[in-house]
């Protein structure tokens, strides 16, 4: 039962959700993240930790960046399907489409300056 919590847990917070939505449009990294929800860098990694260690995410890193993006599921039947279901929840939510919209607009080459 714990690894199912663990996800149920993970995604009992609205900020998750709304980054895992985020990650189901494109990779991103930290500050890109950060930015795109007004949150402060450390929050945002906790969030990204709580995620990962629910096999929701995962990420890899690339030079001086670290990307993230949702799992592949094969960690836990749990998180693969509610990643699969994410996917067509909350489409209709006004918050997150909103949020959807400003997201091709965060950029990290424009947050950073590199």
């Amino acid at each position: 039962m714990k690894p199912f919590i663990k996800v149920m847990k993970a995604l009992s917070d609205p900020g998750r959700v709304k980054i895992m939505k985020m990650l189901q449009e494109r990779m991103m990294c930290v500050c890109e993240i950060q930015t795109a929800l007004g949150i402060a860098q450390s929050t945002a990694s906790k969030h990204l930790k709580i995620l990962e260690d629910a096999g929701l995410i995962s990420y890899r890193k690339d030079g001086l960046w670290v990307n993230y993006m949702i799992a592949d599921g094969r960690e836990s039947p749990y998180a693969a399907s509610l990643i699969g279901h994410l996917r067509h929840w909350l489409d209709d939510d006004p918050e997150l489409k909103e949020l959807m919209a400003r997201l091709p607009g965060v950029q990290r080459e424009i947050i950073c300056g590199k």
